[in-house]
């Protein structure tokens, strides 16, 4: 894990291609098949750009649009291995409405469909890595199938503005502070596939509970769960919330997240509040990412378990056979 992250920019140098390009028809609107690590490039590209027409589906077969909408759409299945079981369903039906369809792989089932049928696709390195640790990589194949020619652009610049060394100390800090409690991430609704992504990263490589919530969402609901009493307080003691700060944020929900830290603090709770870096959208999610990955591999470390692998994943996957 910590050569995965120590190398994530150079994942942004890589130049995606698109194979049978000569079938390829782009359209307006975009379904993204993808589960887990598969699905968090269109979640960060949703919040970078919401007008985009792109809808993820994380299940089996296709969603539930009309025939006219499924028909207008490129259905872009995604999964690093290929041999993701409900992004296999997903491509098999929509091949068997004929509606048009690309790839994105290393490999597996997905490539090997993709070549049978002849369908445009994009294959990913396969450099080992899992693919939570191939965020670039799906982003780039991504935005290259949809045409979003910025996103592409400002990607590539992050193979020298991203330091991952930088982060790395303060990563190990928060780890240690994280230490025997359960982390809740906070951000804006703007930043939910960060958030998401932090979770994500301290599931698997951390190996620990997490979750995450949306501001102003959980001001009318989740938060009143911590109004601790003592009855409650043994519930809630074990939590320890990282509220992602993002300055371009509304100013009403910055002013939210003070308050809430306010409430939490007094009813101590610990609270920790990061700042987003970056010059750009891009630099703040792959800065912060970079931070949540070095404190998920020490957490990992401290609790003397094994980061990279996801082995209860593998034995789901076994059980499912």
């Amino acid at each position: 894990m910590e050569d995965a992250i120590k190398n994530l920019p150079k994942q942004f140098a890589w130049t995606p291609k698109i194979a049978n390009k000569e079938k390829f028809r782009r359209g307006k609107k975009f379904i993204i098949l993808g589960m887990g690590g598969s699905h968090l490039a269109a979640d960060l590209i949703l919040a970078y750009e919401p007008a985009i027409n792109l809808k993820i589906h994380s299940d089996y077969g296709l969603p539930k649009l009309t025939e006219k909408e499924l028909r207008q759409s490129l259905i872009i299945a995604s999964s690093y291995s290929g041999n993701t079981e409900e992004v296999i369903d997903g491509l098999q039906t929509a091949l068997a409405q004929n509606l048009a369809a690309a790839v994105i792989a290393t490999g597996g089932k997905l490539l090997a469909l993709a070549k049978e049928k002849n369908l445009p696709y994009v294959q990913l390195p396969d450099t080992g890595i899992q693919p939570r640790s191939a965020l670039g990589f799906s982003l780039k194949a991504m935005a290259k199938l949809i045409g979003a020619r910025e996103i592409l652009k400002e990607a590539k610049e992050l193979k020298k503005s991203l330091r991952p060394a930088e982060f790395e100390q303060a990563g190990k800090e928060l780890a240690d502070r994280l230490k025997g409690y359960a982390p809740v991430i906070y951000s804006s609704a703007r930043n939910r596939a960060i958030a998401l992504n932090w979770k994500i990263i301290f599931n698997e490589t951390g190996k620990i509970p997490a979750f995450y919530n949306v501001l102003p969402e959980l001001n009318h609901n989740e938060m009143t769960s911590f109004d601790v009493k003592a009855a409650t307080k043994n519930l809630s003691e074990r939590f320890y919330f990282i509220f992602l700060r993002d300055n371009a944020d509304e100013p009403r929900n910055l002013k939210r997240m003070e308050i809430l830290k306010k409430l939490y603090q007094d009813r101590g709770l610990p609270v920790e509040v990061i700042e987003t870096q970056g010059q750009n959208f891009w630099q703040k999610v792959f800065s912060s990412l970079v931070l949540a990955s070095w404190a998920a591999v020490y957490l990992a470390a401290n609790y003397g378990v094994e980061s990279e692998q996801v082995p209860m994943v593998e034995e789901f996957k076994k059980s499912m056979k």
